[in-house]
């Protein structure tokens, strides 16, 4: 993976693959500063804090591109040479915590869209009924009208067009959802390792 121009000049925020990740996508993050992966505003603890929004679309743009059942591994370089023993652990516990978050949220959402399309599939069906007997009602008063066909049509199409939303849920809405879901639950999962200047190897 090649190099990405920096998004900030007080950042330099870049990938590479790994030759050696023995099979598994290896996302190199290099950073000045370990804060720079997180959201500076939110006042949570490290641990439960939310990561930069560049870092976060960064990551999340390489998962959709690596094949579902391959492992994953972030390696996060910093220009410190040191840094504080727990500092590994919490950068694994931050990333982790942040992307199991992101999907029970996402989880949550899914949930919320298919109760809505359960409830306008319902209101979508009495419609359709009742613009159906409408329908037949009219057309038993008036039969000899020219006009009574079409008002009959009308309240059918009508009716068929309040299913219009319920049917793309089930049909379109739901799936891009529950994919971000599984693709959060992996990014939750993955390896993350630390590694200061001058360091041959990280610490997980």
């Amino acid at each position: 993976m090649t190099p990405t121009p920096a998004p900030a000049a007080t950042t330099r925020l870049s990938s590479g693959e790994s030759p050696a990740a023995e099979g598994r996508a290896v996302l190199e993050l290099h950073v000045a500063e370990l804060r720079q992966l997180f959201n500076s505003m939110d006042p949570a603890p490290f641990r439960e804090r939310d990561l930069d929004p560049r870092a976060q679309d960064y990551i999340v743009d390489w998962a959709r591109e690596v094949p579902a059942g391959r492992p994953m591994a972030l390696v996060v370089r910093i220009e410190s040479r040191t840094a504080a023993p727990e500092a590994a652990s919490m950068l694994r516990d931050a990333v982790g915590e942040y992307f199991r978050q992101r999907a029970v949220s996402t989880r949550r959402q899914m949930r919320r869209l298919l109760r809505l399309g359960r409830i306008s599939l319902l209101i979508g069906l009495v419609f359709l009924a009742i613009a159906f007997f409408v329908g037949e009602f009219i057309a038993g008063l008036f039969d000899k009208e020219r006009y009574t066909r079409l008002v009959q049509e009308s309240l059918v199409i009508g009716g068929w067009v309040a299913l219009w939303r319920p049917m793309e849920i089930f049909l379109y809405d739901w799936w891009p959802i529950r994919e971000e879901t599984r693709l959060y639950e992996r990014l939750s999962r993955m390896d993350v390792q630390l590694v200061c200047a001058g360091t041959e190897g990280g610490s997980s």
